[in-house]
């Protein structure tokens, strides 16, 4: 069995537990404090709310500007391909490409200085 004389009660419980005006008073408060804490932790749910509601709306706009600039990469790589075929379809009748003129005879400071 446990010693009587080995539990020893903490300073100044005994006063806390006695009641009287102290006791009301602590009451008091310890109920204005947990008020003061419900309160607290009420704001500060309702800024994780909104934190969150922001950041589902950035998602959302993040996700639209994504798929619109999807649709332009698919747009801008069929108007490469159509080029390309373009080209490919001019060059054996390019005569530019068949003369035997270099890039830089076609610049117009190399025209000039041959004249």
């Amino acid at each position: 069995m446990s010693d009587p004389s080995s539990q020893q009660q903490q300073p100044g419980r005994a006063a806390h537990l006695g009641g009287g005006w102290t006791g009301v008073k602590d009451e008091g408060r310890r109920m204005k404090r947990r008020e003061k804490n419900r309160v607290a932790a009420q704001k500060s749910r309702k800024r994780q709310t909104q934190r969150a509601d922001q950041l589902h709306q950035a998602c959302e706009l993040l996700e639209q500007r994504n798929r619109k600039l999807k649709r332009e990469v698919d747009s801008l790589s069929e108007e490469q391909n159509f080029l390309s075929e373009a080209l490919r379809a001019h060059e054996p009748f390019c005569p530019i490409m068949h003369c035997s003129f270099t890039s830089s005879s076609l610049q117009p400071d190399a025209a000039a200085r041959s004249v």
